[in-house]
């Protein structure tokens, strides 16, 4: 780039002594191509940039935490568990707001096809006037020439001689249209203990969906762990499978040389190539099974199948001293493992409905307010307007008899409730029992990890002096090959005690509750 400018510049003073008056359109021409040799360059190193930052992310090597947190992070079991605890959150609160009073609205109408008419003819009523003699009120009815009063014959009654008149239309009231409301307030005094109930089933059912939440992680990190060293498993297995192959590759040369000088057979020869087509479809197989491995554990980080990537421990070492866990607390065991805690939320859920169902048979009172309102209204006479009022009062509603429904209903909950406590019970007997076998197979787990670092040490041993031997005379090429194959084995039995040891951890960890997340 820098001699191109240089030749630029050497270019305009050529060009500005020969040619002045195609100087500018020359000079524009090789400035325009260098600005477009600028942005190709530009163009390229964005693109190496993007290439070399894609190479470092699918060379980056990945952790088992990392494969843990994607695994959890990514799993849509899991999601819907964390759904779940929200929805119990939600209902938690629900249940606090019991507590507080409650407002409701309430709104009608009506259309009635008739009018009210209270009366059905017009109503006469006898009066009664002021007697200064008696200092009474007396009616006025009609009296004979006796002074007597006279009756109807007809209906027997006596017949006033004065009556005031109430026509039927002004007893008649329009009700065609109907409106009413009322705004009412509800505040619970003394609900029988089932509102508290209520907020601790609501509570414990917060709880026990947190603890489901965290067993099923668990299950998933301990999958996620053994879909983890199954993958570096297979690595080292390949890598062994490989140095196989060139271990009989390389006997299968020094009998093909031995057998050209004629001091081997073509039986030997045939032996060895049979024992190499053996150790290709192994390496084969162990290549297949890594691909399919990395696959598994790509589906349960929540990543393509096909994602490509280099595990941290694929480069198996030793493989660790674990954490002495001889002395074990169950009491520590039994209120760290999530199944159990699960089973003890339960319990308190179901301690939650005894207490709701012998709220049924105590007593309850509440706090009524209310504005209510109508169209046409009564209040002050019969109005065709809104009008309305206020009113304040109590409720109480007192249990007294129901054939036993009551009780035999608490009695079934109690009865529920301890059914789970036995269950709780034995499943942390079986647990103990779980949390044994777990210690005496990681114990026998690194024994038999000891075990193969001397067997190894034997057979690497051992097919140095097969070798020697070959090499001598003195041993044959099956003496090789089957010292070859038992180095193999030892080689293969190390790793798998290897990985044997961590995956002993792992699920000593998760029996112990221990397990992290």
């Amino acid at each position: 780039m820098i001699l191109r400018i240089c030749r630029i510049c050497f270019l305009k003073n050529q060009l500005s002594r020969k040619f002045p008056q195609h100087y500018s359109y020359y000079l524009n021409y090789l400035l325009l191509s260098t600005q477009d040799h600028l942005i190709r360059i530009m163009k390229r190193s964005i693109l190496f940039v993007i290439a070399a930052s894609c190479a470092a992310l699918a060379s980056a090597t990945v952790s088992l935490d990392s494969c843990r947190n994607m695994a959890v992070r990514n799993n849509k079991t899991v999601k819907s568990a964390e759904e779940t605890i929200r929805s119990a959150e939600y209902y938690k609160k629900a249940a606090q707001a019991a507590y507080l009073p409650g407002i409701d609205f309430t709104g009608t109408y009506m259309y009635n096809q008739h009018k009210i008419n209270l009366l059905g003819e017009d109503a006469k009523l006898p009066t009664m006037s002021f007697d200064p003699a008696t200092q009474s009120y007396q009616y006025n009815i009609l009296k004979g020439p006796d002074g007597a009063p006279i009756k109807d014959p007809s209906t027997g009654s006596y017949i006033p001689t004065e009556v005031a008149v109430i026509p039927k239309e002004a007893m008649s009231y329009d009700i065609h249209n109907v409106f009413a409301g009322a705004i009412t307030l509800t505040q619970p005094i003394f609900m029988g203990g089932q509102i508290k109930a209520l907020n601790e089933i609501a509570g414990y059912g917060e709880n026990l969906a947190k603890a489901m939440r965290n067993s099923l992680t668990q299950n998933i990190v301990y999958a996620v762990d053994e879909a983890y060293w199954l993958v570096v498993s297979l690595k080292e297995k390949k890598r062994l499978a490989e140095s196989f192959v060139n271990l009989v590759d390389t006997l299968r040369y020094d009998v093909q040389a031995m057998l050209d000088e004629g001091v081997a057979t073509r039986s030997d020869l045939l032996t060895v190539e049979v024992k190499l087509n053996e150790a290709k479809i192994a390496l084969t197989k162990v290549d297949n099974g890594l691909t399919l491995s990395r696959m598994a554990l790509a589906q349960l980080c929540g990543l393509p199948v096909h994602t490509q990537m280099e595990l941290e421990d694929e480069q198996l070492k030793h493989a660790g001293a674990a954490v002495d866990d001889n002395q074990v607390n169950m009491e520590d065991v039994y209120a760290n493992r999530q199944d159990l805690e699960i089973i003890r939320q339960g319990i308190n859920m179901l301690k939650g409905r005894e207490n709701l169902v012998k709220g049924e048979m105590l007593p309850k009172i509440a706090l009524i307010g209310a504005y209510s309102f109508s169209n046409p209204n009564v209040i002050d006479g019969f109005e065709k307007r809104f009008g309305g009022g206020f009113s304040v009062g109590a409720a109480v509603t007192i249990p007294i008899w129901h054939w036993g429904g009551k009780m035999n209903r608490y009695k079934a909950a109690q009865a529920g409730t301890k059914a789970q406590k036995l269950l709780l019970e034995d499943t942390e007997e079986k647990v103990q029992l779980q949390v044994s076998q777990a210690q005496f197979s990681f114990d026998e787990a690194k024994k038999t990890y000891n075990m193969t670092v001397t067997n190894l040490t034997k057979a690497d041993e051992n097919l140095r002096q097969a070798e020697l031997g070959f090499k001598e005379g003195v041993l044959t090429t099956n003496d090789v090959i089957g010292a070859q194959t038992a180095w193999l084995a030892a080689n293969s039995e190390k790793i798998d005690a290897e990985i044997g040891i961590r995956l002993c951890q792992t699920y000593l960890s998760k029996v112990l509750g221990k397990l992290s997340y």
